[in-house]
């Protein structure tokens, strides 16, 4: 099941519209919309009578762990898959736990590479530094 934080006490049972939902999550009230045309939602949004949306506490909880998996360069596809797993129930955690693993280790490796990346640029800066204190930046290379 759905992993949900106790309500505090100044959330409102009634719900969030979707464009306090979006101020919320930080996120836009069409990829909010999106997220829920493309299944990446758990649970069915509740809506008003006249149609509107009402986003409750764990939609917005649920929404968060979906940008935090996207932000880390998790395929909608994966995301959807995890989502069907959590609205299936008890029974997949162990599919669950791969999936969240294995792309710890994407984003472990990722993180790696941009680690590598820095620091070619902080040795970059070292040298001009160096050489801008030595005064003599025309030995730094130019077209």
């Amino acid at each position: 099941m759905l992993e949900v934080k106790p309500l505090a006490e100044t959330e409102p049972t009634a719900g969030l519209s979707i464009a306090d939902a979006a101020l919320r999550t930080g996120v836009s009230a069409h990829t909010l919309r999106y997220y829920e045309r493309a299944g990446l939602v758990v649970t069915t949004v509740d809506r008003t009578p006249g149609g509107r949306r009402r986003y409750q506490p764990q939609d917005l909880h649920w929404i968060t762990v979906c940008t935090k998996l996207r932000a880390t360069g998790m395929p909608i596809k994966t995301i959807r898959r995890y989502a069907q797993l959590v609205s299936a129930g008890s029974g997949n955690e162990e599919e669950r736990l791969a999936l969240l693993e294995a792309h710890r280790a994407d984003v472990t490796a990722k993180l790696a590479g941009v680690q590598e990346n820095l620091k070619a640029i902080d040795h970059k800066i070292d040298v001009y530094r160096g050489r801008l204190a030595a005064g003599d930046v025309d030995r730094l290379w130019a077209p």
